[in-house]
C-alpha cells in the first residue's frame, strides 16, 4: 500500500508541474514607452499581477488558463491567447481609448484628488481603521505561527559550475521557481516560530509567548533567529507608515496617501459572501519608499478584506530588489474582519537589475485562536523576562504537525535534510566559516574565539605603529562567565600594553552579573563626554590610522575595575562599581601635572584615583538576543538610552589623590519622522563637586581623526575645551533622500542628505583653573562666555556604502589653531 501511495503522489506531483501556467513580458504604448501599473490577468479568474515601474510583469498560477487579459486606465483592455503552458519574454502594445465615452471617468496618469470615487472609499476607511481588528476590544490573545525562508535565486549553469560549489553541486536538485518574479531559486534556510500573543488595548501593552521555535542547520542559535524576526518587524497596513529595513514607506491607507499616490476604483465584487470594492494604486513619483497593489475593502465596515503591495523598484532602499507583500483578512460576527495571513517577501541583491543572483527572504505569517476581553492583570504583562527554555527549541515532530497552521511544502521540507546534509561539506563549512568572521569579527577556535581582527592594526603619534591580539572564551551562546584579554605592542615607544577582564551572571532571572578587569594602555581621553568605566573599551580616536595634525596628548593609563549590576525591571539596569586608575602623560609634549600645595612650589605628574559610581541605564524598546552573561542588542539605533552615572571620588584609600562628586546624564533618542526621516537627538549635561586636576575634568569632545564619530565635534581638537560643568546637544537629521530624489539628474543615485547641529556649553571653576600646572595647556579653556557650535552637511549613500560629511565651525574662530571647515566620512552597510 505505501509504495501505491508513493507512485500515485509522483504522478500527482508530474501532473501538476504540467498543469502550471507562467507568462512573463512587458506592457508598452504605441511609442514604445513602457505602462507601468497595469493589470494582467489569467482569464475568468482573479489571478493576477501589476506591471512594474519598467512596465515589465511576471504571472503563474498551479491552474491551466489560455488567456490573459491586459487592462490599464486609458488604454483598450487586451486579451491575448496562451498556447503553451510557459511563454515568456512576450511584448504586449497597448492602445490609447477613445475619449468619447463621455459617461466614464478615464484616470490617466496623475489621478485627480477631487470628484474621485476611490479617495471618497479611502476616507470611509480612514474613519472607520480603529473600530475593525482587534482594537476594537480592551483586551484580546491569539496563536500566531511564523515561517522564515531564505533562497539563493536566479540559479544558472554558471552558478552551478563554480567553483565556489565544488563538493555541493547536490543541493541544486531542489531549485524551483518563484511565483512572484519567475526567477529560479534554491531554499536555503527555514526557520519556524509558534508563539501566543496577549494585548490589552487599555494599557497599550503586548507579550509574546514563544512555545516552539525550529531551524533548519543553526540548532538553537538565538541570535540568527532574533535578527530574522527584527529584520521583517510587525507592522499595521492601517499605519500611516509602514517601517522595515530601517525605512518607512507610506501605506497606501495612509491619511496621507492621497498626497503620494494615485488611486482607481477598479472593479466591485462579492468576495467570501461581503461585497467589496477594489482600489488599485500606484505612486505620483519615482524614488520614494512606495508601493504599487491593489485592495479590496468591503462596503460596510470600510475594512480592508484583500491587499496587495509591491515596493516600486525606483525606491530609495539598498541591497533590496523586491519587496512584495499579502495580507488576508476573515470577518468575525459578521462585521469584525481580523488578520489571518500575512505574507513578506523581499528580493536581496547587490544590483538591481532582474539578472543579478540574490537571496529571496520570505516571511508567512498565519494568526488563528483569537479570543477577547480576558483580562490578565498588570502583573502579568509586566513579567516580561524572557528566559531560555531548551525544550522550546527541541520540540518533537508531534507538536509540529498539531501546532502548524499549513503544511510545510516540498521545498520547504528539503531544506531541513540538505542543510544538515551540507554541514557535513568542508566547501560549505569553509564559507560559513568566512560569513561568521566578517559578521563577528573573531576567528572561531574550539571554546576560543580570536579577534576581534579588525581591531589588529592602530597608529598614534605615540606608539607608532600599533599591533594587537586577543580574543575571548566562548563555550556557547548562553556562557554563564567570560573572560577576554588582549595585548598590543607599539613600534615607537617599544612598549607592551595589555587589557584582562572576566564577569559571571550569578542569577539569570534578575541578570546578577559580577565583572572584574584590569588594563594597562594609552588612552585618549575625553573622547566622550560621559564615562562608563568600560575596562577594555578603547576610542577610535586612540589609535586612528587616519588624523588631522599630529595627536601627542595621549595618557598612560592603568584602571582597575570591580563591579556588580542587576537589571530589576526590563530594560532598566542598575550597576555599582569601584574603580582604580593611574593616569600619566603618555608623551613629552603633553601634560597632565597639578600643584599639590598652596604655594603652587610643588607639582605631580601622576594622578592615583579611587572612585566608585552608581550607574542607571533605562533603554526601553531595546530588544536583546542570548540568555547568558551577554547579550546581544539586534535594534541597535533604534530605541532611546537614558544614562545617569552618580560618582565619588575618595581620598587617601589606595593612596587616592582627590576628593569630588561628579553627576552625568546623557538622553539619546531616535525619531522616525514617516516621510522626512529619521531624526536623532541627544542631550548631556554634567558637573563635578569639588577641585580636580585635567585628567579628571570632563574634556569637550573633539575628533582628529578623518572618521565621523558620533558624539564628537569635528573641528576641536583634543582638549580644546575643558570643563568641570557642561550641557551639549546634538541634533542630526537624515532625510533619506527625500530632497534629492525629486531633482532629475541626482535622483538615479539615490543619494541621501544628512544635516547636523551640535552646541556645548560649559565652564570651569577658579579653583581648577588654579590646580592645573599643565604646560601644554597654560590656560584651561571652557565655552562660558557663549554656547561652542557647528553644523554639518553630509551626503550619504554614496555607491551604497560611503558618506561624506561637511562641517563649519559656527564661532570661537580665535582660538589658537581653530578649524574653520573639515570633511569626514564614514563606511556602513545600511538599507
Amino acid at each position: 500500500m505505501r509504495y501505491v501511495y508513493l507512485l500515485c503522489l509522483s504522478l500527482f506531483s508530474v501532473l501538476s508541474a504540467f498543469s502550471q501556467t507562467k507568462v512573463s513580458g512587458v506592457v508598452n504604448d504605441e511609442s514604445g514607452n513602457p505602462v507601468p501599473f497595469a493589470n494582467v490577468i489569467f482569464a475568468n479568474s482573479s489571478v493576477g499581477t501589476i506591471t512594474n515601474d519598467d512596465g515589465s510583469f511576471y504571472l503563474e498560477s498551479e491552474e491551466t488558463y489560455k488567456a490573459i487579459n491586459i487592462s490599464f486606465v486609458g488604454f483598450k483592455s487586451q486579451v491575448l491567447e496562451l498556447t503553451k503552458s510557459a511563454t515568456y519574454d512576450i511584448e504586449i502594445i497597448l492602445e490609447e481609448e477613445a475619449s468619447a465615452l463621455d459617461e466614464v471617468v478615464i484616470y490617466q496618469g496623475k489621478t485627480s484628488k477631487k470628484n474621485n470615487p476611490a479617495i471618497d472609499i479611502l476616507r470611509k476607511i480612514w474613519e472607520n481603521k480603529r473600530e475593525n481588528g482587534i482594537y476594537k476590544f480592551d483586551q484580546y490573545q491569539y496563536k500566531k505561527y511564523e515561517k522564515q525562508e531564505f533562497d539563493l535565486n536566479t540559479i544558472d549553469s554558471s552558478l552551478i559550475n563554480s567553483r565556489i560549489f565544488n563538493g555541493m553541486e547536490f543541493v541544486f536538485e531542489q531549485t524551483d521557481t518563484n511565483s512572484v518574479t519567475g526567477k529560479t531559486y534554491l531554499p536555503i534556510f527555514i526557520n519556524e516560530a509558534v508563539y501566543r500573543v496577549y494585548g490589552n488595548n487599555e494599557t497599550n501593552k503586548e507579550k509574546e509567548v514563544l512555545l516552539g521555535n525550529k531551524n533548519s542547520g543553526f540548532s538553537d542559535n538565538q541570535t540568527l533567529i532574533a535578527f530574522i524576526k527584527d529584520l521583517y518587524k510587525e507592522y499595521d497596513v492601517y499605519d500611516n507608515y509602514l517601517k522595515f529595513f530601517d525605512k518607512s514607506f507610506v501605506s497606501p491607507l495612509s491619511t496621507t496617501g492621497i498626497n503620494v499616490y494615485n488611486y482607481v476604483l477598479a472593479d466591485s465584487s462579492y468576495v467570501d459572501n461581503k461585497w467589496c470594492y477594489k482600489i488599485v494604486y500606484y505612486p505620483r513619483r519615482k524614488n520614494e519608499l512606495t508601493f504599487k497593489g491593489d485592495f479590496w475593502v468591503n462596503d460596510t465596515t470600510w475594512a480592508i478584506k484583500k491587499i496587495n503591495l509591491a515596493a516600486t523598484k525606483s525606491a530609495n532602499i539598498n541591497w533590496v530588489r523586491d519587496i512584495y507583500i499579502e495580507q488576508d483578512f476573515e470577518v468575525l460576527n459578521d462585521s469584525i474582519f481580523l488578520i489571518t495571513r500575512d505574507h513578506f517577501m523581499s528580493d536581496f541583491a547587490f544590483r538591481k537589475k532582474d539578472d543579478a543572483r540574490g537571496v529571496y527572504g520570505k516571511r508567512t505569517t498565519l494568526y488563528d485562536e483569537y479570543s477577547f476581553d480576558i483580562d490578565r492583570g498588570e502583573a502579568f504583562y509586566n513579567n516580561d523576562r524572557e528566559q531560555y527554555i531548551e525544550q522550546v527549541y527541541n520540540r518533537d515532530s508531534t507538536f509540529w504537525e498539531q501546532n502548524r497552521m499549513e503544511s510545510l511544502n516540498k521545498d520547504e521540507r528539503q531544506i531541513y535534510d540538505m542543510l544538515d546534509t551540507l554541514k557535513t561539506v568542508k566547501a560549505f563549512q569553509r564559507l560559513y566559516n568566512i560569513g561568521s568572521i566578517l559578521a563577528s569579527g573573531y576567528i572561531e577556535f574550539d571554546n576560543f574565539d580570536y579577534g576581534p581582527i579588525f581591531s589588529t592594526f592602530g597608529y598614534n603619534d605615540v606608539e607608532g605603529i600599533r599591533v594587537r591580539a586577543g580574543g575571548r572564551t566562548y563555550f556557547g551562546r548562553n556562557d554563564p562567565w567570560r573572560i577576554e584579554g588582549y595585548t598590543a605592542y607599539g613600534f615607537k615607544d617599544n612598549k607592551f600594553k595589555y587589557g584582562l577582564s572576566g564577569k559571571i551572571l550569578v542569577d539569570q532571572r534578575s541578570r546578577l552579573i559580577l565583572s572584574g578587569g584590569n588594563r594597562r594602555d594609552i588612552e585618549q581621553l575625553g573622547a566622550s563626554l560621559t564615562n562608563t568605566n568600560d575596562v577594555l573599551g578603547r576610542s577610535l580616536a586612540s589609535s586612528s590610522l587616519i588624523t588631522v595634525g599630529s595627536n601627542t596628548s595621549l595618557t598612560n593609563i592603568n584602571l582597575s575595575i570591580f563591579a556588580l549590576e542587576i537589571e530589576p525591571l526590563k530594560n532598566f539596569e542598575v550597576r555599582f562599581g569601584g574603580s582604580y586608575r593611574t593616569l600619566r602623560s603618555a608623551s613629552d609634549q603633553f601634560s597632565l601635572d597639578y600643584y599639590t600645595n598652596e604655594d603652587q612650589t610643588e607639582i605631580a605628574s601622576e594622578i592615583d584615583q579611587t572612585e566608585i559610581s552608581t550607574m542607571l541605564t533605562y533603554s526601553p524598546g531595546r530588544k536583546t538576543t542570548g540568555y547568558g552573561v551577554e547579550r546581544t542588542v539586534i535594534n541597535d539605533g533604534d530605541f532611546p538610552r537614558l544614562f545617569f552615572n552618580y560618582a565619588v571620588g575618595i581620598k587617601d584609600v589606595f593612596s587616592s589623590d582627590f576628593e569630588y562628586e561628579k553627576v552625568q546624564f546623557y538622553y539619546r533618542h531616535p525619531w522616525q519622522l514617516g516621510g522626512v526621516g529619521k531624526l536623532t537627538t541627544t542631550l548631556e549635561a554634567g558637573k563635578t563637586f569639588g577641585e580636580v586636576p585635567l585628567g579628571l575634568l570632563n574634556v569637550v569632545p573633539g575628533n582628529q581623526t578623518l572618521f565621523s564619530i558620533y558624539g564628537t565635534y569635528p573641528l576641536l581638537d583634543f582638549y580644546e575645551f575643558v570643563t568641570d560643568t557642561y550641557t551639549s546637544v546634538h541634533l542630526e537629521h537624515n532625510f533619506n533622500g527625500r530632497f534629492l530624489g525629486r531633482i532629475p539628474l541626482l535622483r538615479d543615485l539615490n543619494l541621501r542628505e544628512i544635516v547636523a547641529v551640535r552646541a556645548v556649553t560649559g565652564s570651569i571653576s577658579d579653583e581648577n583653573q588654579t590646580l592645573n600646572a599643565s604646560y601644554s595647556n597654560p590656560v584651561l579653556m571652557a565655552p562660558s562666555n557663549k554656547p561652542y557650535w557647528s553644523y554639518s552637511v553630509g551626503i550619504g549613500n554614496i555607491f551604497k556604502v560611503f558618506r561624506l560629511d561637511f562641517h563649519f565651525r559656527g564661532n570661537y574662530f580665535e582660538n589658537p589653531g581653530a578649524r574653520k571647515f573639515g570633511i569626514t566620512g564614514s563606511f556602513g552597510f545600511y538599507f
